[in-house]
């Protein structure tokens, strides 16, 4: 164990407050339940339009105020669809919808108090950036990024809004579960002795695939299936895997310092399935020696599994049933509450209290351990937690329009360059 005991576990996992807890400071500006929160939605896809579906169910003061996204559909159709839903506390009128890559500026600019920002994770740096100078509250979804470069603009961000005394939230929303809440407390108390070692996965049957339609620009494609492309999702153990990896981050109070892995593209290898992989295999390694396994695979019919386990030297922890077992034993037996719902009667309860809490470094660092597993599954090596947080690669395109090119480009046949290990270089 190299050292390693509960002392310094929960030393550790103290030092990371932000992982474990909400952490709270003062504010000047106070929200109560009887005076109006103005929200702003900034991408209007389906996570954007729940989220501001969630914002409005915790009380009747919450108000949409400003929507935008890059497409007009988009904004349009969520607009119809949340009007439908919450009627009289979506206040959008029409010249408050807005499209084109520089609409999130606009709906920052409007009379909002706080922002959503749910566009695909490659905008998120930028998106946070804007917000920030504009000192306005934040709720990001995660991922926070894509690459190094975009992990230390929101690091820079977190850091203007604890200068500000801005909320900065992130859509990390198991730490807002209280069957996660209960569970890490336990392990972090001793109740499964010491970490040894711990087990992760995200394994399904992938998701949607929008086509290509005639008079389509390759950023417009590209956009709409932004799922399969790195500079606008970071490949799948980015944009899902985050949250099984960011568990084990969060009880074990530390950060992976390397991992090494394997994967590839097996059964999702056509040019609809852009260039990112279907499966992944990563070890990553803690500066005391100890494990985390992980799993991510987008397949059809094979052994679906979303979840994590901890193993210590007294008994293990199982996220699936929230279960501990060992020498001592314990089940929840809590309500089961909607983690999505929940982190927004956090944020705004809090902001009703005249508080604010922090969570983006946490948020960058549990961005960059997927990153981390990307670059080495990727590149066929083993990366370092030095490497991927400073990596000078950007995945960028050279200007954002709708006849711009994106940074990956197809080739004669529609298909696109593909990462592979001993050739691609990740860092």
């Amino acid at each position: 164990m190299n050292g390693f005991n509960r002392r310094n576990f929960v030393k550790g996992a103290a030092a990371i407050s932000a992982l474990s807890s909400v952490n709270t400071f003062a504010i000047d500006k106070k929200y109560t339940n009887d005076k109006v929160l103005k929200i702003a939605l900034v991408g209007c896809g389906g996570r954007g339009t729940g989220a501001a579906f969630q914002a409005m169910n915790v009380r009747k003061g919450v108000k949409l105020v400003a929507m935008a996204d890059a497409f007009e559909d988009k904004v349009k159709g969520s607009h119809a669809n949340l009007t439908r839903s919450k009627g009289p506390q979506v206040n959008v009128p029409n010249e408050n919808l807005f499209h084109g890559f520089d609409a999130y500026k606009k709906a920052i600019d409007s009379d909002c108090d706080l922002v959503i920002l749910a566009t695909p994770p490659h905008f998120r740096p930028i998106h946070l950036a804007y917000a920030m100078s504009k000192k306005k509250h934040v709720f990001m979804e995660k991922p926070v990024a894509v690459d190094g470069p975009g992990i230390r603009s929101v690091l820079k961000s977190s850091d203007i809004a604890k200068e500000n005394g801005t909320m900065l939230a992130v859509g990390l929303q198991r730490h807002h579960q209280p069957n996660y809440q209960e569970s890490i407390k336990r392990i972090q108390d001793g109740d499964i002795g010491n970490f040894q070692y711990a087990r992760v996965w995200w394994n399904s049957g992938g998701v949607w695939v929008r086509g290509r339609k005639e008079g389509m620009t390759e950023m417009e494609y590209q956009m709409r299936n932004w799922y399969y492309f790195n500079w606008l999702c970071g490949d799948h153990i980015v944009e899902q895997h985050i949250h099984n990896l960011d568990v084990v981050n969060w009880a074990k109070g530390a950060y992976p310092t390397k991992c090494s892995g394997m994967g590839g593209r097996q059964v999702r290898n056509g040019k609809d399935h852009g260039e990112i992989f279907d499966h992944f295999s990563t070890e990553y390694e803690y500066a005391d020696g100890t494990h985390m396994f992980s799993q991510a695979r987008h397949i059809p019919n094979c052994e679906n599994r979303v979840a994590e386990a901890i193993y210590g030297t007294k008994g293990n922890c199982d996220f699936r049933k929230f279960r501990i077992s060992g020498e001592k034993t314990w089940r929840f037996k809590g309500k089961r509450v909607s983690g999505h719902q929940n982190e927004w009667v956090d944020l705004i309860n809090t902001l009703d209290k005249g508080e604010v809490y922090n969570e983006g470094h946490n948020g960058a660092y549990a961005t960059l351990t997927a990153i981390m597993g990307r670059m080495a599954n990727y590149s066929g090596k083993t990366v370092t937690w030095d490497e991927a947080l400073n990596s000078t690669i950007a995945l960028v395109p050279d200007a954002y329009s709708w006849e711009d090119m994106p940074p990956t480009k197809p080739d004669s046949k529609g298909l696109y360059p593909i990462p592979t290990p001993g050739k691609t270089k990740a860092v």
